[in-house]
């Protein structure tokens, strides 16, 4: 598979060069309206925040803006985009001890701005835990337990952040109210499927749509709500009584001062992709249904897929097919070391492996484009029908492995991880697959 491995690794890189979050935040700050020596605040969140950061103060110096200060806050260390403009790292992907401390600075740096100042908010995926703090009468410790145990519950990413914006100090359009009556736009990189504003990040900038019953109808119908912290527990009930506002919401007079879009996305990673295949010479399949569900039977319908291009694609024709989206793995207490995309390529394993002779020629990365899955330092995986027996003749049973999510041993085994390091943008997961010539 050495030269189908290294195909699909090239179109990786492609994809994830095409949603160039550098580039693209500089345009779409070039689109702000500045008068000469505007003062202008920067502030970056999220997996792709020094790119961003680093196009926006590009952008801002050739426009002469001022730039008093601000904050970027990684999941990795970097070096500051300008002088006034501090960096910090948080905790990824629950939120810790430096999670909290960048909250508190944030807050800190937002109290300077003055009202005639303008804000840049650049939001990317990640943000959610890398300022997560509390909101006032919420511990900390409880927070990182909430948010913990919304991630190993097998929740989307809408319902997931759904609950935790009610408890967190900067989610759910807060980071706006707190910027008003400053001018403000907030430019967003999408890990979400839809591109929902009040999703990516967990909507710092803009009007949360839910209401809280239906946050308690999302914990009660997961079997999670019993299972809240008692502080936690009594917030939402208190908030459903009355005795607690509401997040804010549209009518808001904050969100009149704040503009706020989507500028990259996962269809721009696999418009790339689909561009460097067709360039190799492969006829390609870009697949409309979002990757969605649950991360092993979408492993299963993605194999069978390529099995079914395989048999009708003509001789002499390779074939490239392409997916976009984010799939979810239900985890216990204790998880092992795993992803949603090494789950879905181990589960697409077993599919090719046994199919025998009918998957000659299939081959399938499944990946993270900000390259990491789960809490493993690899991005995905790359298979095809002998990774499966190959982790077998290890004496691993990886059968046993995909039931208990322990994907990242077994792929490990026979070195089917794919770990690019971060990239430097985070636009969801793509999942490419390779048909081979022969029949």
């Amino acid at each position: 598979m050495t030269g189908a491995r290294e195909q699909l690794i090239g179109l990786y890189r492609a994809a994830t060069a095409g949603a160039d979050v550098e580039s693209l935040t500089a345009h779409a700050v070039a689109s702000v309206p500045l008068e000469r020596r505007h003062r202008v605040w920067v502030f970056a969140f999220g997996k792709a925040a020094h790119g961003m950061a680093r196009g926006a103060v590009s952008s801002l110096q050739r426009s002469l803006a001022d730039i008093p200060g601000g904050i970027v806050v990684a999941p990795d260390d970097g070096p500051a985009p300008y002088g006034s403009v501090t960096v910090m790292t948080g905790d990824h992907p629950v939120p810790g001890a430096r999670s909290f401390a960048a909250a508190t600075a944030l807050h800190q740096v937002v109290t300077l701005k003055r009202g005639t100042d303008l804000g840049v908010v650049l939001l990317s995926g990640g943000a959610s835990s890398l300022i997560g703090a509390p909101l006032r009468g919420l511990t900390e410790a409880d927070l990182t337990r909430v948010c913990q145990l919304l991630l190993n519950s097998g929740l989307d990413i809408a319902a997931m952040n759904a609950v935790r914006k009610r408890f967190c100090l900067w989610a759910a359009g807060r980071m706006a109210l707190a910027l008003a009556p400053a001018r403000s736009y907030c430019f967003a990189v999408s890990d979400v499927p839809g591109d929902d504003l009040a999703t990516i990040g967990s909507g710092p900038c803009v009007p949360d749509p839910t209401r809280v019953q239906e946050v308690i109808d999302i914990l009660q119908n997961g079997g999670l709500l019993g299972k809240l912290p008692a502080t936690f527990h009594q917030y939402l009930t208190d908030t459903a009584r009355g005795g607690i506002p509401e997040t804010p919401k549209e009518t808001h007079p904050a969100f009149a001062h704040m503009t706020a879009r989507v500028i990259a996305n996962n269809s721009i990673a696999l418009g790339a992709a689909a561009t460097a295949a067709r360039a190799a010479g492969l006829s390609v399949e870009v697949r409309t249904e979002p990757l969605a569900g649950d991360a092993r039977t979408a492993g299963v319908r993605l194999a069978d897929v390529l099995l079914s291009a395989r048999e009708r694609a003509p001789i002499g024709t390779p074939l490239c097919v392409m997916w976009g989206g984010e799939t979810t793995v239900a985890l216990g207490a204790n998880p092992p070391a795993g992803g949603r995309c090494q789950a879905l390529a181990l589960a697409a394993a077993k599919q090719l492996a046994e199919a025998g002779d009918r998957a000659r020629g299939i081959s399938l990365l499944a990946a993270g484009t900000d390259g990491r899955d789960g809490t493993t330092d690899a991005a995905g995986a790359i298979v095809d029908r002998d990774t499966w027996p190959a982790i077998r003749d290890t004496g691993i049973n990886p059968s046993a492995a995909l039931e208990a999510h322990d994907s990242h041993f077994a792929l490990s085994a026979v070195n089917a991880l794919f770990a690019p390091g971060l990239t430097g943008t985070n636009v969801m997961d793509v999942v490419i697959g390779l048909v081979g010539t022969g029949h």
